[in-house]
């Protein structure tokens, strides 16, 4: 792990919200002010559409999400360790950590890009097809990595300048799991925005959820989307 694995990849996206770009069909992104670098996705999300002014926050009930689909199955835009539900018009891609091979250059790269805390990006969720700016990301780890509270807290070791976290369990599909809110910094920006995670153990290996945004106000917005993926959350 790298300390501080979190603000490369914040930087590129902070940067290019600020010259008006988005950082899609490239063949390497970055979001916020963080070193979670993403390769370009190699497939494409399955996710239905829905109404273009329900918006990236738009509730079905009790501040969830409409659904639009699900990750997570074989087949589905992104294999993994768990599967849940996608917000309506969230367009959902994969993070492919071995796209440059298995070379010692390719590994570090990946290591330096993709990894926070025990945990590598495997998912990427974006809402801007909904109406906002920011992505739920979905990183997976190796069995043995720890409990879900010590990876939730290794992972944010790694994010950078966070503070007043505040940790609770919660059960969803026969999983045990522990979410945390908390502030986060961005010196590109110079400014602090709320952001949420969530951890679970699978037989698989950990996986975290994480809500990013452009600001509080942003994050508030698209938190439907994340508790509706909390909510559904299921082994694979």
């Amino acid at each position: 792990m790298s300390i501080g694995a979190g603000t490369a990849w914040r930087g590129a996206v902070a940067a290019a919200v600020l010259l008006g770009g988005a950082l899609t069909g490239c063949s390497q992104t970055s979001d916020d002010d963080g070193k979670r670098a993403s390769r370009t996705p190699t497939t494409a999300g399955d996710t239905a559409t829905a109404d273009s002014s329900t918006g990236a926050g738009a509730e079905a009930s009790g501040g969830v999400a409409r659904r639009g689909g699900s990750v997570g199955a074989a087949g589905s835009a992104c294999p993994l360790p768990v599967t849940f539900d996608v917000a309506a018009d969230w367009k959902a891609k994969a993070v492919d950590a071995n796209a440059g091979g298995d070379s010692a250059e390719a590994e570090a790269f990946a290591d330096a890009f993709l990894r926070v805390g025990p945990v590598i990006a495997t998912c990427e969720i974006d809402a801007k097809p909904a109406g906002n700016i920011g992505f739920l990301r979905v990183y997976a780890g190796k069995p043995g990595s720890g409990d879900a509270r010590s990876v939730l807290r290794a992972f944010l070791a790694d994010e950078g300048d966070v503070g007043k976290e505040r940790y609770s369990p919660f059960t969803a599909g026969g999983l045990d799991g522990v979410e945390v809110e908390y502030l986060y910094t961005s010196k590109v920006l110079d400014e602090t925005s709320k952001e949420s995670a969530l951890a679970v153990i699978t037989p698989k290996g950990p996986v975290v959820l994480h809500l990013g945004g452009l600001d509080t106000e942003e994050h508030d917005q698209m938190l439907p989307a994340y508790e509706l993926a909390k909510r559904t959350l299921r082994p694979a």
